[in-house]
């Protein structure tokens, strides 16, 4: 390998925005009547779609709750803690898992005959789609914020519930929540603790 090839120009982003996206970032149980419009949620998608996943898989299904009638269909299966917080959000997010991903790896990588790696070795097929959906997942929260949106990730649902009610008859199965819209600092907790670098990371 040669010393003068030509790498892509690089910037490192602002510190303005390592704060949005990171260090004054929060989690938000309180919002205000602000709606978050569909154009924006397009927005948001075409950045989420962006993120890199295995063989570019792209397991999750998002679906978005907007409305009093769909927030009247989650809110039984929510635990009692996340009930407020989300039926006064604009948006609900259930971030779901197609665990039969591998159907259109065809057009998502025709680099390759990939398909045949999953449909014939469930437990491979099932972690992979479970891995990449929740780095989705992932994407989709910092992809919010750099939108200047603000979210409330959880977990706490009737899983089996979700599944029944807005995926049946489907592939897909619910793996968390994501409220986003425009917070306040209603509920909001001093920030926790993070571990320090030692605590959490070895360089070997």
């Amino acid at each position: 390998m040669t010393d003068d090839v030509k790498l892509p120009k690089r910037h490192r982003i602002e510190e303005k925005s390592l704060d949005l996206l990171f260090r004054e970032a929060r989690t938000h149980y309180g919002w205000s009547s602000k709606p978050v419009s569909e154009r924006t949620l397009r927005e948001l998608m075409d950045l989420v779609k962006m993120g890199p996943t295995s063989v570019n898989c792209s397991p999750s299904r998002f679906l978005f709750i907007t409305t009093a009638a769909g927030r009247e269909r989650l809110k039984p299966y929510l635990s009692p803690t996340n009930v407020d917080k989300t039926i006064t959000a604009p948006v609900t997010i259930i971030v779901g898992t197609d665990m039969a991903f591998y159907e259109r790896l065809p057009q998502l990588f025709p680099h390759a005959d990939v398909k045949g790696w999953f449909t014939g070795n469930e437990v491979y097929s099932d972690e992979t789609a479970i891995r990449n959906g929740t780095l989705q997942g992932g994407y989709l929260i910092m992809a919010a914020r750099a939108l200047g949106l603000d979210c409330g990730p959880m977990s706490g649902f009737d899983q089996a519930g979700i599944n029944a009610e807005f995926f049946a008859d489907t592939t897909i199965r619910a793996n968390f929540l994501v409220n986003i819209g425009y917070g306040t600092s209603q509920n909001m907790h001093q920030r926790s603790p993070r571990l320090s670098f030692d605590a959490f990371c070895q360089i070997v």
